[in-house]
C-alpha cells in the first residue's frame, strides 16, 4: 500500500488521510451559514421584510454555478501546496478577509454592501469546495470513502454549528460585528490545516485548457450515456425536501414560536452538534455495512419525514424541549443522508476530472438550497406554515422514485472507481 511521504506505517497514513479530510470539512462548512442562515438572522433582527429576507438566499448562487469555473482548478496549479491544496489555502484567505470586512457594515445602513460581501464569501467558499471536493475524491480510496466522508460530514457540521448556533449566541451577547470578525479569524486559521494536510498521489493537472473545459463533460456522458441525465436530475431532487423545509427555518423559528437568538443557538449547539455528528459518523458506518441503494432510499424517506416535526412548533410557542427534539432528529437524519449521498457523488466522478465533475454534481445538489428561498417566501403567506412543511415533505417523492429507478446503476458505480 502506498503511504504518505514521511509516514512509515500504512495504517497511520490511512488514519491521517481520513482525519485530514474531516478537518478540512470544518473549513468547508464554516462560511455557508455566514452567507445565508446567520445573515438571514441578522437581517431578521434588523427588521427587514420576509420578502427581502427570502431573496438573501440568492447570495449563495455561486454554489450552484461553481462548475463554470471548476475547469480552471483542473487546469491550473498554483505555485504552492500542490494541485488542490494551493487553491484551498488561497480561498480560505479570501473568505476569512471578507468575513472580517462584513463586520464593519450593518443591514440598517449598508445592506447592499453586506449582501455583496456575502456574495464574495459564497464565491470564495464555493471555489474552496471545488478544490476540497476534488482533493477528497482524489485522496480517498474506495474502501475509505465511507469513514472519510463520515468524518468530512462531522467536520462540516461542527463548522455549521459554530457559524450558525454559536454565532447566534455570540450575536445576542457580543453583537454581530464581533461575531463576524471572530468567524473571519477562524477561517484564516484554517490555512494551517491546509498546509499540514497530505497531497493526493499523481496530482497532475490537465495539460490544455480546452481539455479541462470539455473533456470532463464528454467523459461523464460517455461513461453513463442516457443515464447521465438521470444522475443529474437525482442531484437536484434528492435533497430538495430538506432545502425547501429549511430555506426559511431561522425566520420561522424567530417569528412564529418566538424563540430568542440565544435559545436557537443553545439548542442547535447542543442537540444539533451531537445529533449531526452522530448522524454523520453513523452514515459512515451505514455505507460500509449496507449497500448504497437501500441506504439512499431509507435515509431519503427519513429526511423528508423528520421535517414534518417543524409543524408542531407552529402551535407550541417557544417550547425548548420540542425544539431540541425537532432539531436533533433533523440533524441526525440529515447527517446520515448526506454521507450516503456524497459517497454516491464521489463514486460518480473520474479522478482525472474530479474538480469539474464533482463541482457540477454538487452545484446541482445546491440548487434547492439556494433558489427555493424566494419560492418559500411566496408560498408561506398563501398556505401558512403548517401546509408549507407538508408541501416540503411531499417534494421528496420525485427524488425517491428516481432512486428506485436507478437501483441497478447505483450498485454498479458503488463498486467502480473510474480513472
Amino acid at each position: 500500500m502506498q503511504t504518505e511521504p514521511g509516514v512509515a506505517d500504512p495504517a497511520h497514513g490511512r488514519r491521517w488521510r481520513i482525519l485530514s479530510i474531516g478537518l478540512l470539512g470544518f473549513s468547508s462548512g464554516l462560511p455557508l451559514a455566514l452567507s445565508n442562515p446567520t445573515l438571514q438572522a441578522w437581517f431578521t433582527t434588523a427588521g427587514l421584510s420576509l420578502k427581502d429576507i427570502g431573496f438573501i438566499t440568492l447570495t449563495g448562487a455561486a454554489y450552484t454555478l461553481k462548475f463554470l469555473w471548476a475547469p480552471l482548478l483542473d487546469r491550473f496549479r498554483l505555485p504552492w501546496l500542490g494541485r488542490r491544496r494551493g487553491w484551498i489555502a488561497l480561498m480560505q484567505l479570501v473568505c476569512g478577509a471578507t468575513l472580517v470586512a462584513m463586520s464593519f457594515a450593518t443591514p440598517q445602513h449598508l445592506a447592499v454592501v453586506l449582501v455583496l460581501l456575502a456574495v464574495l464569501v459564497a464565491f470564495s467558499s464555493a471555489t474552496q469546495d471545488i478544490a476540497y471536493d476534488a482533493h477528497r475524491t482524489d485522496l480517498l480510496r474506495p474502501e475509505e470513502r465511507g469513514w472519510g466522508i463520515g468524518f468530512m460530514q462531522g467536520g462540516y457540521r461542527i463548522a455549521m454549528v459554530v457559524s450558525g448556533a454559536l454565532a447566534l449566541i455570540l450575536a445576542q451577547y457580543a453583537g454581530w460585528a464581533f461575531t463576524y470578525r471572530l468567524m473571519g479569524v477562524l477561517m484564516l486559521a484554517m490555512v494551517a490545516v491546509t498546509v499540514l494536510s497530505p497531497d493526493a498521489p499523481n496530482e497532475v493537472p490537465v495539460t490544455r485548457f480546452v481539455d479541462a473545459v470539455v473533456d470532463p463533460f464528454l467523459d461523464f456522458f460517455h461513461r453513463y450515456g442516457w443515464l447521465a441525465l438521470a444522475w443529474l436530475a437525482l442531484m437536484v431532487l434528492y435533497k430538495i425536501s430538506d432545502a425547501f423545509a429549511l430555506s426559511l427555518s431561522t425566520t420561522f423559528l424567530l417569528r412564529v414560536p418566538h424563540f430568542t437568538l440565544a435559545q436557537l443557538g443553545t439548542v442547535n449547539k447542543v442537540f444539533g452538534l451531537l445529533a449531526g455528528l452522530a448522524g454523520a459518523l453513523a452514515g459512515g458506518w451505514v455505507v460500509t455495512k449496507m449497500r448504497l441503494f437501500p441506504a439512499l432510499l431509507a435515509l431519503g424517506i427519513c429526511q423528508a419525514l423528520v421535517n414534518l416535526g417543524y409543524m408542531s412548533l407552529v402551535y407550541s410557542g417557544p417550547n425548548i424541549t420540542l425544539l431540541a427534539g425537532v432539531v436533533g432528529a433533523e440533524n441526525f437524519f440529515s447527517g446520515l443522508g448526506s454521507t450516503a449521498f456524497v459517497v454516491l457523488l464521489t463514486a460518480l466522478c473520474n479522478v482525472r476530472f474530479s474538480a469539474t465533475q464533482f463541482a457540477l454534481l454538487s452545484a446541482l445538489a445546491a440548487i434547492g438550497r439556494v433558489f427555493l428561498g424566494p419560492l418559500a417566501a411566496w408560498v408561506v403567506p398563501h398556505v401558512g406554515w403548517s401546509h408549507f412543511f407538508v408541501i416540503a415533505a411531499l417534494s421528496a417523492l420525485p427524488g425517491l422514485l428516481l432512486i428506485i429507478a436507478l437501483r441497478g446503476p447505483i450498485g454498479r458505480v458503488e463498486r467502480e472507481r473510474p480513472h
